[in-house]
């Protein structure tokens, strides 16, 4: 598995626009589609795939995810974690926050 945490938000930003290309081209739709489909503007779709854009919004990203049928891959991404002893105080009471002890 590919290490990411020394890319640069921009680099990793360049690295979806080019993986976002290609699941927009499996998905045979042109970049028009995924626009209308989006709700986006074209130019936001080229300037994305073409890594011409530094940073993007989540909530842009996840339109885009919607447009090529691709938002169920969330789940790979960030996979729900299994129940954790440490998250129950002495109670057995659902921690709400954390809090460091001075």
């Amino acid at each position: 598995m590919k290490d990411y945490s020394e890319y640069s938000v921009t680099e990793l930003v360049r690295l979806l626009g080019s993986r976002f290309k290609d699941y927009r081209l499996r998905a045979n739709m042109t970049q028009k589609e995924v626009a209308e489909m989006s709700g986006l503007s074209m130019m936001t779709v080229h300037r994305f795939e073409n890594g011409a854009i530094k940073n993007i919004s989540l909530g842009t990203f996840l339109l885009l995810l919607k447009a090529v049928g691709s938002i169920n891959d969330l789940n790979e991404l960030m996979p729900e974690q299994p129940e954790s002893p440490y998250l129950y105080d002495d109670k057995q009471k659902k921690a709400q926050r954390v809090r460091h002890k001075k």
